[in-house]
């Protein structure tokens, strides 16, 4: 009856039978019980100054690492960044390449002259030839989720340069004309 009367807004079977337990056994407040245990005291400003100080030190530190470094939970200190400061753990957005203005613009000269070279001499390319060999080691770049920061909704994301697994070392060959 109570569920046709009140639709969705209507108590559940589960609380109903709480509060039949609880007034059969001499309760009568209605109102709820405090909960039992120490009050959260950790969502201070004093503490989400602290975090902050730290975020702005350092974006790219995990919550964990945040927690350690303040000496709160690490639930407080994720409660903090996402409600106070309203931010999100960011990935980077992998490119081909970043690059700078500087090095952009050089690219331009660089390819007219070869372009220049190779309609001038038709045959420019095959004079070409390999002039040396050697290994290079190269490294590990960071994964993805390695290079995540801490951003507000309203700031770009972070690019990186899109980069293979190392397969420990390459061969650099260099073309000497």
């Amino acid at each position: 009856m109570i569920k046709k009367a009140y639709g969705k807004d209507a108590l559940s079977k589960a609380q109903v039978f709480s509060w039949h337990k609880a007034f059969r056994e001499g309760g009568e407040d209605v109102e709820d019980e405090q909960l039992i245990g120490c009050p959260s005291t950790s969502h201070t400003s004093d503490n989400v100054a602290k975090v902050k100080a730290v975020l702005d030190s350092d974006r790219r530190l995990s919550v964990r690492l945040i927690a350690d470094q303040v000496g709160l939970p690490k639930s407080i200190v994720h409660e903090i960044v996402t409600t106070e400061f309203h931010m999100r753990e960011v990935c980077a957005k992998l490119v081909p390449k970043v690059l700078t203005d500087e090095q952009k613009e050089n690219r331009v000269p660089s390819s007219r002259e070869h372009l220049d070279r190779v309609r001038g001499n038709p045959d420019f390319l095959e004079q070409v030839i390999t002039g040396d060999e050697t290994w290079v080691f190269e490294y590990d770049p960071e994964t993805k989720r390695q290079s995540s920061e801490w951003h507000t909704t309203g700031s770009p994301r972070p690019k990186k340069a899109r980069m293979s697994k190392s397969k420990m070392k390459s061969m650099l060959c260099f073309f000497l004309l």
